[in-house]
């Protein structure tokens, strides 16, 4: 858990897809960040049931440029 996950602002509810099986959610779990060589990166969520199951990544913070 990084600082980042606990004090940004989860994303509106209904508006998080989970990666796994593609379903809206309205308790989103962040499982990994994707950075972009061009703009911000954007952080791919799941479902608290597919959460488990899914392969995290790591999120903001958690590496090092």
């Amino acid at each position: 858990m990084t600082r980042e996950g606990l004090t940004e602002l989860p994303p509106p509810a209904g508006n998080a897809i989970c990666c796994d099986c593609g379903r809206p959610t309205y308790a989103p779990v962040p499982v990994r960040h994707i950075e972009r060589g061009s703009g911000p990166g954007h952080t791919v969520y799941a479902c608290p049931r597919c959460a488990p199951d899914v392969a995290p990544g790591p999120l903001p913070g958690e590496v090092s440029p």
